[in-house]
């Protein structure tokens, strides 16, 4: 019987970029966020080609701002588009987020920050329209990542969970669901028992979703700044984070899962340690999946 594939990778940095060519550790996938290789003569560019050639890559996005109701940066679709042909990821991701807005005597202005849409119709409708012109600019799904947000809106027409099932039935987009950022939500919401929050949170979408909505599974670090709890991806993943993460597992089954790791970088050997706990993890779901068939 072939060995089931590895399904745990890390977010490739800058910084590990010569460690991680030397090392060639054994990894499902490594993701890296499309913007920084929309040039495609410069450095970054040529190390990406190179790192193509041993593993998948997964883009991801900050830039689409998918949930703008003054449309897509078309620009921005294409430079997209591009990548996307010179690379041939296995999955392309962005955010259910607006960044792009109309300011008076200025234009369309880019708001460089992943801010929070309203879970109603009009902003279900607003998504689903620039996700599928995307989508038919990729000629792919795309995956649209659940937020870390600081505000919410009194307009609510769905719960999370199925604002992000309803994406996907009209849209026919996958859902990137970031266990972190449920968690630090949960935690910013002051939930008397965080973690059960999270683990409601993906229960309900396994039963609202349509089947293989989620294409992959982010974890990461959080901090605490003057009180509110920050998804800078600073830090391990926490305790309660990888229960709701074997939560999801056996929710969804094994997964593709990234370790997100951005600010305070520590050395690419604990970025690896905290993959290989990941694919340890779906690999021991997928030994209990089969044990039980």
């Amino acid at each position: 019987m072939p060995a089931a594939p590895l399904l745990h990778g890390i977010g490739l940095r800058q910084p590990h970029y010569r460690e991680f060519r030397a090392l060639r550790p054994p990894l499902g996938f490594v993701e890296v966020h499309s913007e920084n290789f929309f040039n495609p003569h410069d450095a970054a560019s040529q190390v990406l080609a190179a790192v193509r050639e041993d593993y998948a890559v997964s883009l991801h996005g900050v830039g689409l701002a998918l949930g703008s109701a003054c449309g897509l940066d078309e620009d921005h679709v294409r430079r997209l588009a591009d990548l996307v042909a010179r690379v041939d990821p296995v999955r392309v991701s962005d955010h259910a987020c607006f960044a792009r807005a109309p300011w008076a005597q200025v234009g369309i202005v880019h708001a460089s920050d992943l801010l929070p849409i309203a879970f109603t119709r009009a902003s279900l409708d607003i998504l689903c329209a620039n996700v599928e012109r995307v989508q038919d600019r990729l000629r792919r799904p795309l995956l649209v990542e659940n937020l870390s947000a600081y505000l919410d809106f009194p307009e609510r027409d769905f719960s999370e969970p199925q604002f992000f099932a309803e994406l996907g039935r009209r849209s026919g987009c996958g859902l990137l669901l970031d266990v972190n950022n449920l968690y630090v939500n949960a935690l910013n919401a002051a939930e008397p028992d965080p973690l059960q929050a999270v683990c409601g949170w993906i229960s309900e979408l396994t039963r609202e979703a349509p089947p293989g909505l989620v294409g992959e599974i982010h974890l990461a670090g959080f901090s605490k700044q003057q009180g509110l709890i920050i998804d800078d991806h600073s830090r391990p993943v926490a305790e309660d984070v990888w229960q709701a993460y074997v939560h999801a597992l056996d929710c969804l089954g094994p997964m593709p899962t990234l370790i997100e790791w951005d600010e305070h970088l520590p050395a690419l050997s604990v970025l690896l340690e905290q993959a290989a706990h990941a694919g340890a993890l779906c690999a021991a779901r997928r030994e209990t999946a089969q044990v039980a068939s």
